[in-house]
C-alpha cells in the first residue's frame, strides 16, 4: 500500500508517495505552470490530483486518470489541510465514490 503526503515547510511544498519526490505528471498534462497546491479548487490543486491518480492507476490508465481529475481535485485535494496523508486505499475509495454519486 502506498502512502501519499504533502507538508508546507519553510522551502516550499513537498509532495511524496512513500517518501519520495510524486512525479507532477507534466508528460500527460499541464494544468499547472507553477508546481502544486491544495486547499482550494484550480490548476496547480488539479495537477496534483493528477499526479496521485496517474502514480495510484498505474501505467496506461493515464486517460481513466484524467477522466477523474476534476471530482478527485474537487472532492479530495480542495479539502486537504496544510499537511495531509493518505494511503492507496483512500485514493480508492475516493475514486469509487465519484463513481457512484
Amino acid at each position: 500500500m502506498k502512502t501519499y503526503a504533502g507538508d508546507r515547510t519553510i522551502d516550499g511544498l513537498v509532495v511524496t508517495v512513500d517518501g519520495e519526490p510524486l512525479d507532477q505528471r507534466l508528460d500527460i498534462r499541464r494544468f499547472s505552470e507553477t508546481g502544486y497546491e491544495w486547499t482550494y479548487e484550480g490548476a496547480q490543486s488539479r495537477q496534483l490530483a493528477l499526479a496521485i491518480l496517474v502514480d495510484h492507476l498505474g501505467a496506461g490508465e493515464e486517460a481513466r486518470a484524467l477522466d477523474l481529475v476534476e471530482p478527485f481535485m474537487r472532492d479530495v485535494v480542495a479539502n486537504f489541510d496544510n499537511t495531509w496523508e493518505m494511503t492507496s486505499e483512500d485514493v480508492a475509495a475516493a475514486i469509487d465514490a465519484s463513481a457512484s454519486a
